[in-house]
């Protein structure tokens, strides 16, 4: 009887020195792994940007149109303002002439889809026929094929963002700055707006096919220097963008938030509006 009391006992110690003892379980991300992630995946997607100096990047969407956007250039060549294009792919098929001309000039060219659908709504391979049309196209005008993708409405899926990024090398370019020009509010309220809300590091989004947007621009632009901004193109004002903590960011839908981080948003953008 002693020897089995002693024997449970020895198995009893055993027991606990194993389980108070053992090593604890390793998770399966390490923090240091998901900061690593974080940071990645900073470098896809752009609202804005972080600055210290009053840089800003004027980007136009869904032309380029055969009358208004030869007035936009040559308006930003007598200013001697660089800005970023993002162009439809039926456009641009139809004018290369312009797209070759604004890339020429100094300007960027970055792809916006051949026909404007919502990506968040379609399937990977109709978004990349969309991309793949629309990127050869830029590259037949220009010589050169973009590396910045703008998805109409500014709807699209996290999981989309890292494939297209992946197979087409693209950043995903949002905006912090919507003057809403598509409603076509009046010239007046388009500059107001813009200069309401532009901050350093913003990337101001707005449309060289409406009239009222281009009539804007000269007093917008020459405000906006007046407030001490300088304009460059979205590729600049990224490599000028300041270290940050990484802290994701909300979705945009067609309006983005008000001012962002470059981050990636988690599910596809719901449909409010025809803004990008």
């Amino acid at each position: 009887m002693f020897f089995l009391r002693l024997c449970s006992l020895c198995v009893a110690v055993l027991v606990a020195t194993r389980t108070f003892g053992a090593e604890p379980e390793t998770p399966l991300q390490t923090p240091e792994k998901s900061g690593h992630k974080a940071r990645a995946e900073q470098n896809i997607t752009f609202n804005s940007v972080q600055a210290d100096r009053p840089y800003i990047a004027m980007t136009f969407d869904d032309g380029p149109s055969a009358t208004l956007t030869p007035k936009l250039l040559d308006l930003l060549a007598t200013r001697h303002i660089k800005v970023t294009f993002f162009v439809i792919g039926e456009n641009v098929a139809e004018h290369p002439e312009i797209v070759a001309r604004a890339a020429r000039e100094g300007h960027e060219i970055g792809n916006h889809s051949w026909s404007h659908p919502n990506f968040g709504k379609m399937s990977d391979d109709n978004v990349r026929s969309q991309l793949r049309r629309t990127d050869d196209a830029i590259r037949s005008a220009t010589g050169n094929r973009p590396n910045l993708m703008r998805p109409p409405y500014g709807s699209i899926t996290a999981r989309e963002k890292h494939w297209i990024h992946d197979e087409f090398g693209y950043r995903i370019i949002l905006w912090d700055v919507d003057p809403y020009d598509w409603k076509r509010p009046g010239p007046a309220v388009v500059r107001n707006r813009i200069l309401k809300e532009t901050q350093p590091g913003s990337i101001v989004l707005s449309h060289d096919i409406h009239p009222g947007t281009i009539e804007a621009m000269p007093s917008t632009l020459d405000a906006l220097e007046a407030k001490g901004f300088k304009f460059v193109t979205v590729s600049e004002l990224i490599r000028m963008a300041t270290p940050q903590a990484s802290h994701p960011s909300p979705q945009p839908g067609r309006n983005a938030p008000t001012k962002a981080t470059p981050s990636p948003s988690p599910a596809a953008s719901p449909v409010s509006s025809p803004s990008g």
